[in-house]
């Protein structure tokens, strides 16, 4: 069993001799190789360039073995190519070129030939297919449709983003018709990276956990249900929502092959919450990546005597890894991981 069939066969609920392991986006901010490109390049050079997206993606791999790939990619890539650019602030974050305020933002966006303006994703993943050789599994991604949506309303990088919920209160009419036609995109943008070698694809509602418990469906998983019920019969999709507390219905109901879980929730009451034929995903806190490599190992063996010997397993942290993580409590998570006792 090669690491790609461990990962597939995890993701489909088939027994495998040990948790397959990725780390989440940003795993490769903390490689001294990585920061060695940054010097060199901008991030968005790093992300349109197929050969530095290939050599990002691959770093990680070469560092610790992962079973996983995930592409280095950016969610808000759908935004620039619907012609909302975005910058990276001195101060952090990001800043797009304007904010959707409105009706009249909305027709500021150039929906038709999008994708197009997207095949810099797709040669990338080809690339990074034929240089993993099949031994281990790639990954692509995006952001849910809602997360997208705040910081398109929102016009960047917030530390409260408030714009996307008063707009879906306000005029519940025009942020349906945006959420729609983000869905869509999403759909279109997924199918171009399975197509270009993807092997499943991943959804992140990163900031589903802002919406109030009447609001999540409307605001988040209806479109995610949407996503998955159009992708699902061309590639596995994982969803991961950041936060969402006791909305897990709407998520369990969307289809998905696999439900990442954030730090918040324990995988025991994960274990609960999920049938056997859904995979579950997480979700080690990425906080404790900072700590020292004894509480790593601790911390790790509690997540995976939580979930052991449930079938459907991926091992992952609850969110990005920390850039000031030291390499030294990546190789132990992974040696943890890799040595664990684990039943079949």
């Amino acid at each position: 069993m090669n690491k790609r069939e461990r990962f597939l066969g995890a993701l489909h609920c088939q027994p495998v001799d040990r948790p397959p392991l990725w780390l989440m986006r940003q795993a490769g901010r903390a490689l001294p190789e990585y920061r060695a490109l940054r010097q060199r390049y901008s991030f968005l050079q790093l992300v349109q360039n197929k050969e530095l997206a290939t050599e990002v993606t691959l770093q990680p791999l070469r560092r610790f073995g992962f079973d996983a790939a995930i592409l280095f990619s950016d969610i808000l890539v759908v935004p620039e190519a619907l012609g909302q650019p975005y910058q990276f602030r001195d101060t952090g974050g990001v800043q797009m070129d304007f904010a959707i305020q409105g009706e009249s933002d909305l027709n500021r966006l150039r929906w038709d030939g999008f994708l197009g303006r997207l095949e810099y994703v797709a040669n990338a993943l080809r690339m990074i297919k034929k240089e993993l050789n099949g031994q281990h599994a790639l990954l692509g991604f995006c952001g849910s449709p809602w997360t997208l949506a705040n910081f398109m309303v929102e016009g960047g990088s917030s530390k409260e983003f408030v714009g996307a919920a008063d707009l879906l209160k306000r005029e519940p009419a025009v942020m349906a018709r945006f959420l729609e036609r983000l869905a869509q995109a999403t759909v279109e943008y997924l199918r171009l990276q399975v197509q270009a070698g993807a092997d499943g694809v991943q959804i992140f509602d990163s900031l589903g956990g802002l919406l109030d418990d009447h609001l999540f469906y409307e605001g988040s998983a209806r479109w995610i249900v949407q996503i998955v019920r159009e992708l699902s019969p061309l590639a596995p999709v994982i969803v991961f929502s950041k936060g969402p507390r006791n909305r897990w219905e709407e998520l369990l109901a969307s289809g998905a092959r696999v439900l990442g879980f954030d730090s918040t929730t324990p995988l025991a009451k994960a274990r609960q919450l999920v049938p056997a034929q859904m995979a579950i995903q997480g979700n080690l806190d990425p906080a404790v990546m900072t700590t020292t490599t004894a509480e790593v190992a601790a911390a790790t063996k509690e997540v995976l005597d939580q979930i052991n010997g449930r079938r459907g397993y991926i091992f992952n942290l609850g969110h990005g890894l920390p850039a000031t993580t030291p390499l030294e409590n990546i190789q132990t998570l992974v040696e943890t991981v890799t040595t664990y006792p684990w039943q079949n």
